[in-house]
């Protein structure tokens, strides 16, 4: 079976990191980049024998990017703090590794099916369903790329998909949920900022209806009823914060 490493960047996730440990414990080697826990994380890192590193809060990027530069096994394998792996998604990777091992996989990397729980139920009839993201990879065809606080893998080479679920605890309740959208709003404005972006009208008026028109009718979400509609209504106010602390820099100068 060919090897793999796991790695998650983190800062004081105590309340949700055991459980995305305790579902890893499979791997050769788990990395975590912490940038400065104050709570109990990084004794609950110890406890599951991970390789712990400390690093400065740099962005989402440039933290993932260094966490993989740790890892030392041929496959890697990304995850939250707040995600879990299910059984299901576990046996399917370790086929894949055996397979690898006997030189037949000729993917470089797999797209993972994520399931949000939310709200007391798991999300999979629409709004955030279906969402696949790239985590698994040969470590060196892998790089990380994307826009503060959106960050991705690319892949050089074939790319496949896993069948098996990656489970997301995403939010507590609708607080968390509106606090977590006030602080990544403020990232996104001010990475678009620095680039020179400055926020129009479209981008005040109609950026964020359109938002929830894609939730709400285009991805359905209106197949999970009123949990839907707060959830579309949810990322139209996302792209209305952003946009609009992006215009207020913008007034700053």
């Amino acid at each position: 079976m060919t090897g793999i490493s796991a790695f998650i960047v983190c800062k004081n996730e105590a309340a949700s990191i055991e459980r995305c440990l305790a579902s890893l414990s499979w791997c050769d080697e788990i990395v975590v980049v912490d940038s400065g826990s104050t709570d109990a994380t990084l004794e609950i890192c110890a406890r599951h024998n991970c390789r712990i590193t400390h690093r400065e809060w740099s962005g989402y990027v440039e933290q993932k990017s260094h966490a993989l530069s740790l890892c030392t096994q041929p496959w890697i394998f990304n995850l939250d703090a707040d995600e879990e792996v299910s059984p299901e998604l576990r046996d399917e990777i370790r086929s894949m590794l055996e397979r690898d091992g006997r030189g037949q996989v000729t993917e470089e990397g797999f797209e993972i099916l994520r399931v949000v729980f939310y709200l007391g139920r798991w999300w999979r009839r629409g709004g955030w369903h279906p969402e696949r993201r790239l985590r698994l990879a040969r470590r060196e065809r892998v790089t990380w790329h994307g826009e503060e606080p959106h960050e991705h893998a690319r892949v050089r080479g074939a790319v496949g998909r896993m069948r098996g679920e990656l489970r997301h605890y995403t939010y507590r309740d609708i607080a968390d949920h509106v606090a977590r959208l006030n602080a990544h709003s403020s990232v996104a404005a001010r990475a678009l900022h620095a680039k020179g972006v400055r926020a129009g009208l479209v981008d005040l008026l109609i950026k964020p209806k359109a938002r929830f028109l894609k939730f709400f009718f285009l991805r359905r979400g209106y197949r999970e009823g009123l949990p839907g509609l707060l959830v579309a209504c949810m990322e139209g106010f996302y792209v209305f914060l952003k946009y609009f602390k992006l215009w207020e820099l913008g007034r700053r100068g």
